[in-house]
């Protein structure tokens, strides 16, 4: 299978060039009766901004951890470029994470916490790229300012930048933009681009299909700890299709299509109404309300990762 294939699977594609990441019939179970991660596989490739995706419950934050050498899995194989992950392990140099919320010393600067954070591991302070990190994160003159001065945005972003200090190959994150508003999380997005554009392979998790939408090359679908599909984002969205039309009667149409074969999902967007398909075609949408007496004016086709999500989990999964 190659990289960018989609595919109803458990097995990931092998891609081209390193394998960052890779895991085999990973799985965990809590106590008897909670198995977390159900049987993953699933491999990550350099250069690649991976998003892991799925409903509350699906096993994405117990994945990351185990991938972090935090929790041990009940079965399978992990590997960081090749070496087997163990807790503690010399692969973990070249990784970076954030996987719980960034916590800070707060009457210290933000400079000061990453200069404590950094010697607690014991290394040489020269040895701490701080003139990336404190780039990529864009704080400006707030980092000597102190941490309880931040906002919530901008203690992300410190510990986005605490992650980079050891100039990782690969960076985890687990749902970088919870919690910000909307200023906040554009920021952060802006962030990992830059990360991106720096080389650095990246893995994150996040329940904001918009988000992984506008940073990620590809993503992971799981439900249920299982993985459901992988691909390239834009392979994904390919493969489930909506319309959007402006009508001059919204309830009339909305009433039109619903009773329409192949019809999915009729929602009021913005001026007009969205329409998710399974089989039908925009003629037969436009044709259907002609004759119900409902002039269209716009009628474009959307693909989007949304559609595809709905459409790979079903309805009743992501209730």
């Amino acid at each position: 299978m190659a990289t960018g294939t989609v595919a109803r699977a458990d097995v990931g594609p092998p891609g081209v060039g390193e394998t960052v990441m890779a895991v085999r019939g990973l799985s965990k179970r809590f106590g008897k009766g909670v198995l977390a991660v159900d049987d993953l596989t699933v491999s990550v490739q350099r250069g690649e901004v991976c998003g892991l995706l799925g409903p509350n419950g699906a096993g994405k934050t117990t994945t990351l951890r185990m991938l972090l050498g935090l929790v041990m899995p009940t079965a399978g194989e992990m590997e960081l470029f090749g070496e087997r992950v163990v807790p503690s392990g010399d692969v973990f140099r070249r990784v970076g994470a954030l996987v719980e919320q960034a916590a800070f010393v707060p009457y210290l600067s933000g400079l000061m916490n990453l200069r404590l954070y950094w010697e607690a591991g014991g290394d040489p302070i020269d040895d701490a790229d701080f003139d990336t990190a404190l780039g990529v994160a864009g704080l400006g003159d707030a980092i000597h300012r102190k941490v309880k001065t931040y906002s919530q945005g901008m203690r992300q972003r410190l510990g986005l930048a605490r992650a980079l200090l050891n100039r990782p190959d690969f960076l985890v994150l687990d749902e970088p933009t919870n919690g910000l508003d909307p200023q906040e999380m554009r920021a952060v997005r802006q962030l990992l681009r830059r990360v991106a554009d720096h080389g650095t392979t990246v893995l994150l998790s996040s329940h904001l299909l918009s988000e992984v939408e506008q940073i990620c090359t590809h993503a992971a679908v799981m439900d249920r700890g299982r993985l459901v599909a992988y691909g390239t984002v834009a392979d994904l969205t390919q493969s489930a299709v909506s319309s959007y039309l402006e009508v001059d009667d919204p309830a009339r149409a909305t009433e039109v299509l619903r009773a329409l074969p192949g019809v999915v999902e009729v929602v009021p967007d913005g001026a007009g109404l969205s329409v998710r398909l399974s089989g039908a075609e925009r003629w037969q949408l436009v044709d259907a309300l002609v004759r119900a007496g409902v002039k269209v004016g716009t009628v474009t086709a959307r693909h989007q990762l949304e559609d595809a999500f709905l459409g790979l989990l079903g309805e009743e999964t992501v209730r």
